[in-house]
């Protein structure tokens, strides 16, 4: 398929104003907005609703096992080697098939994220922080999120720490209901990203007062009066 060909194809699945912003992010200048988030190890997660999954191990990530990825994320099988390598805290759960359909990484140090943002995120005493959690399709809406984290998190429990922090993606709506599923609260501060042309990346950190969180949690439903008889 040309390279012309493509480009159609994509207006007439995603339209031409679409593909013309898509083009305008990845060629020319895009800003993410990623905002901190905390919460302590103690607390208890929150009810859920999400639907139970079957049964899958959990196994820690070496530099030996990272050929579990090649199914399902063959595109990541270096990566996770060389963040195992670095020795950074990493969680892959594992089908009967030996192939990994999930994983989570922690670390307790400052984390430089040379394989996405390009930046530095700073990690306070007792903190860790966590990033790059993913599920394959078959496990969107299960329980594997809550015991993905949870499993991270008992993990770097034993390593001392005591809070978990990370960034999430101001866009990535999905994302910020979960930590609001699981408790997190924010923090008020904004790491921007900027990418000019591709190729060259600035950052700067903001702050921000108003919750950005509160809007997406869910009503709760009205108390039914009691009606005299």
């Amino acid at each position: 398929m040309t390279a012309f060909t493509k480009i159609q194809d994509r207006i007439k699945r995603k339209g031409l104003r679409d593909t013309f912003r898509s083009a305008f992010r990845h060629y020319v200048f895009y800003h993410w907005e990623l905002l901190w988030m905390e919460r302590d190890l103690d607390s208890p997660v929150p009810p859920h609703r999400l639907k139970p999954y079957g049964e899958l191990r959990v196994e820690h990530i070496t530099v030996h096992n990272v050929r579990a990825f090649a199914r399902h994320f063959g595109d990541r099988v270096e990566t996770m080697r060389e963040l195992a390598a670095e020795g950074h805290t990493g969680l892959m759960f594992l089908n009967d098939d030996n192939d990994a359909v999930a994983f989570i990484w922690g670390s307790s140090r400052h984390y430089h994220d040379r394989h996405y943002y390009g930046c530095w995120f700073p990690v306070g005493p007792g903190e860790f922080f966590e990033f790059g959690g993913e599920l394959i399709r078959k496990y969107w809406g299960t329980e594997l999120s809550v015991d993905l984290q949870l499993e991270l998190w008992k993990a770097m429990a034993a390593q001392g720490c005591t809070k978990v922090v990370d960034v999430c993606e101001q866009h990535n709506i999905p994302a910020l209901k979960l930590h609001l599923r699981m408790g997190y609260q924010e923090q008020g501060r904004i790491m921007n990203v900027y990418c000019l042309f591709g190729r060259w990346k600035f950052f700067r950190e903001s702050h921000y007062i108003t919750s950005r969180l509160e809007p997406l949690r869910k009503p709760e439903a009205p108390a039914s009066s009691a009606t005299a008889g």
